[in-house]
């Protein structure tokens, strides 16, 4: 019976803390044909018990960022390079930030290069307490960038037709945040759930071991 629940606890921890893990920097659409006008959402979770307070977003050489969402009590800041392009560009917290169990999404306006076959989007987390969580990993590290797939031009994101194309990329991109902000509020509720069941199996364990 002891070593039934030492297992059980064991898998519902796993299964916890992989659940968690799998909640990170992300930037939606994860499609998009080459040559196109898009609107990109940069989703960002806390995960510790303090918050996020600045979020700094390297712009992959196949996009042109031109055009950034103001947010509430959000400010950013550009960098560009030598050629005037914008390389980068960090969301700082003009208040409290983002907390335990909030995320928050940063939105920019861009065109994808013509010949573009994958954009990586590397990012840094920085959390009130100081630490940098470096999202700039390969996919299968603890710390993966995102990565969006880039698919054969369409021929809608080019010339004058490149306003509806972003309207049309800013509704999918709302589509996708709210389906994907579902599933981390999913996930994180059975993590959650799966952390506080184990705990009780600990406790239960350990109650029956001292009234042996």
């Amino acid at each position: 019976m002891k070593r039934s629940m030492t297992l059980v606890l064991l898998f519902i921890l796993t299964f916890g803390f992989a659940s968690l893990a799998s909640a990170h920097v992300t930037v939606q659409p994860k499609e998009v044909p080459a040559g196109s006008y898009q609107v990109f959402t940069v989703r960002v979770p806390t995960e510790k018990e303090v918050a996020t307070t600045q979020v700094k977003v390297a712009i992959p050489d196949d996009v042109n960022v031109s055009r950034f969402e103001p947010k509430a009590d959000w400010t950013y800041e550009i960098e560009k390079g030598a050629d005037d392009k914008i390389v980068s560009v960090t969301w700082k917290a003009a208040g409290s930030g983002l907390g335990a169990t909030e995320f928050g999404e940063f939105r920019m306006q861009g065109k994808v290069a013509d010949d573009a076959q994958k954009l990586v989007w590397k990012a840094y987390q920085t959390y009130s307490d100081g630490e940098v969580v470096e999202w700039t990993g390969a996919a299968d590290a603890d710390k993966p960038a995102s990565v969006t797939t880039v698919t054969a031009a369409t021929g809608d994101g080019h010339g004058d037709g490149h306003g509806a194309a972003a309207s049309a990329s800013e509704e999918a991109a709302d589509d996708a945040a709210a389906n994907d902000a579902g599933r981390d509020t999913l996930t994180l509720s059975l993590a959650i759930a799966g952390l506080a069941a184990g705990l009780l199996a600990l406790l239960i364990s350990l109650f029956r071991k001292r009234a042996k």
